[in-house]
Order: C-alpha cells, then structure tokens, then sequence
C-alpha cells in the first residue's frame, strides 16, 4: 500500500510539473493509472485532495487556477518549485562527507551515500585528504544495532502513535507502552526515544535496548500532546540518562575498570587490593548505569542509591 501510494504521489507531481497549463481534475484522472482504477468520482475525489495535500505538506507548490469558464485546473510552476543553486566551500562539503559516514551501520547509510553523489555531481568539492588520511585510525560511527530504531525513527518523522513492549532495568517483565514518539538521541552509546507516555500521561524516556518485540503503530493516529521543541527534549535524554547532576556518590572500582567512570569522577583515591574509591556526580539514572559494571562497582554511598542498585541487580538475577 505504502509502495503504491508513493508511486501515485510521483505520478501526480510529474503530471504537475510537466504542463504548461493548468490540469483539471478530468485530465488528471484520465493520466493517471491509480485514479482511472478508483470505483467512484466521489472515491477519486477524495483520493486526489489527500494527494495533493501530501504533496503540498512535502514542499511542492501547487497553483489552482480558475479559467475564464469557471473550471477549476492545478499546476506545478517549475521555477516556484525550483530549489537554489547548492554552494559550497570545502569545509562545509568536508562536514557533509563526515556526516554521511556516521550513518554506515543503519538503513540511512544507502541515502546518505546517494545524496552525497548527487551534490558531489552538481559540482560540490571533493574533502581535504587531512581527513582521509586518518580514517582507517578513527572513523566516527553511530551504533544502531536494536531493531525498533528504524520505525521509530519514522514514527517520529511522521508523527505516528506507537505501541510497543518495554521492560524497565528494575523489572522482570515488559509492560506494554502506548507512546507518541518525539525523538532519538545517542548518548554514551546507547540510543533512547523520548516521548509522551499516554498509559502514564507524562513525559518519558526509553532505553532502546529494554524495548522487546515489535514496535506497532497505534490505532489512533493523532497525537494528544504538544510536541516540545527539540533543546527542550535533548536536555529531558540527558536528564533521564544520568546526565544532570544533583549531589555526589562515593562507589569502590576495581583497578584498570570502568574508565567511563573514571573521566566523570571529581576524586580517584587508591585503597589497594587491586581497588579505588572515587566521588562521581550523582544524577538520575546513576543507578542504572553502575548495574552495567557488574561486580567491578560497589557503592558506598548514598544509602539509596546503593539500595537501587541492589534492587536493580536482584531482578536481573531474577530474569
């Protein structure tokens, strides 16, 4: 259905953009093989104002011009839809390369390639060899390796409801979430979707990695909460991934472990015996990533965060 329908759309705005003169309805459904298929001048109809909507919420300027008679014809100018010569220099063509490798690892990877042929065809600079020259040491990748990342990135994209399995660090089982999907962020590796949860009726957060299943789109297709902007969501990820920092934690490491913890740490002091004591920022979230170290963490204090990261590893021993 999806296939069909992008073709339809295609045929729609070729047919537009190819005439000289405004097209009547008429002469668009006689063009047009999907509309010459429809049951109905009502089905058509309804068919050809949701097209040319879409089509108009993608960005094509589509005219209606009322002749002399009085009939109604739709008309894509070339030089309004038009997009301005693309410029430029070899920095910016050196950031658009380096972008375009970041996406290898995902689906984004084919057009993202494709779209850097398509500039570097119009004349765009080809980047410096500084970079070049060191890729095979660093090369900058973004890690999608969980399976609902994809439809929800398009579910963000298209503002779509979505339903999906989720089991929390602190639980056995997956609870079922009903979720209006604002964004993805990356944040030290792992991907999280933040949202609004219409079971909780608040703003949350997902780790992808806890998301089990499929994700399905919801039934109702329209979303009941306003979208914040995206500063506004980017400071709710690192918010809810332990980035905001409130008071301090003091845990025990083993030696030669846990180096991210070691580059947040304000205070490393050696005990011996292969341990050392630090003082870490202590934000939410904390307790779920120290869970990650396993055995090689022990925290000393706060008393609650030292019970939720017990309470924490007892339902993962539990499954």
């Amino acid at each position: 259905m999806a296939i069909a329908k992008a073709e339809r759309l295609m045929n729609l705005a070729l047919c537009l953009l190819g005439t000289r003169r405004p097209l009547s309805k008429r002469e668009l459904r006689g063009s047009i093989e999907a509309y010459l298929e429809a049951g109905s001048d009502d089905s058509f109809n309804r068919m050809f104002e949701r097209d040319k909507d879409d089509l108009r919420e993608l960005g094509l300027v589509i005219e209606t011009v009322e002749s002399l008679d009085g009939d109604i014809g739709y008309l894509a100018r070339r030089d309004s839809n038009r997009l301005p010569p693309i410029t430029l220099d070899a920095e910016e063509a050196a950031a658009l390369g380096l972008a375009a490798k970041v996406w290898q690892q995902a689906r984004l990877a084919g057009a993202a390639s494709g779209a850097l042929q398509k500039l570097r065809a119009a004349g765009m600079p080809e980047a410096e060899d500084a970079y070049e020259l060191h890729h095979s040491a660093l090369e900058p990748r973004i890690p999608v390796h969980e399976a609902a990342f994809e439809p929800l990135m398009l579910a963000c994209r298209d503002r779509r409801p979505v339903l999906f399995d989720y089991r929390k660090a602190n639980s056995a089982r997956p609870e079922q979430r009903h979720v209006e999907p604002w964004t993805l962020e990356c944040w030290r590796g792992h991907w999280y979707l933040a949202g609004f949860d219409r079971s909780r009726g608040a703003e949350r957060v997902f780790r992808l990695s806890r998301i089990t299943g499929k994700v399905r789109s919801s039934r109702s297709g329209a979303f009941t909460a306003p979208v914040p902007d995206v500063v506004t969501v980017r400071e709710t990820v690192e918010s809810w991934a332990g980035e905001t920092a409130t008071r301090s934690a003091r845990i025990r490491l083993r030696t030669d472990c846990g180096y991210p913890l070691r580059s947040r740490a304000t205070e490393v002091r050696e005990l011996g015996d292969g341990w050392d004591e630090l003082e870490i920022p202590y934000g939410h979230g904390l307790d779920a990533w120290l869970v990650e170290f396993g055995p090689d963490v022990v925290v000393l204090e706060p008393a609650d965060l030292r019970a939720d990261v017990v309470d924490r590893l007892r339902a993962v021993a539990k499954g």
